[in-house]
């Protein structure tokens, strides 16, 4: 199950981000929708997420080493960063991600 944000166009983005989840639970909806709404706050359109249902492709937990679901791997900018959890308390993510909020 993969979502991108926006366009299908091929496009570069400043933001790619993973978010892993395991089926369709509370935990991992919660996830995305914070996620779906951090981005659209502070990041608008240069941003990519990819959502990875670990029981629909379960090998893929390895290649970003993923112990834990849901889990959100910052792809690019470099160096990659990792959240766990439903991305709930929205300083923490914007800090683990290092986003710096958008100013109005």
């Amino acid at each position: 199950m993969a979502a991108r944000s926006k366009t299908t166009a091929k496009k570069e983005y400043k933001w790619e981000l993973r978010l892993y989840i395991a089926g369709n639970t509370p935990k991992s909806v919660t996830a995305l929708n914070n996620l779906k709404r951090y981005c659209e706050e502070h990041l608008k359109d240069l941003y990519q997420i990819e959502v990875i249902d670990l029981l629909i492709h379960p090998q893929l937990a390895a290649g970003d080493q993923i112990l834990a679901v849901p889990t959100l791997v910052r792809k690019v900018p470099v160096p990659i960063r990792k959240i766990i959890g439903d991305l709930s308390n929205e300083e923490k993510v914007l800090v683990g991600l290092n986003i710096r909020p958008l100013k109005n």
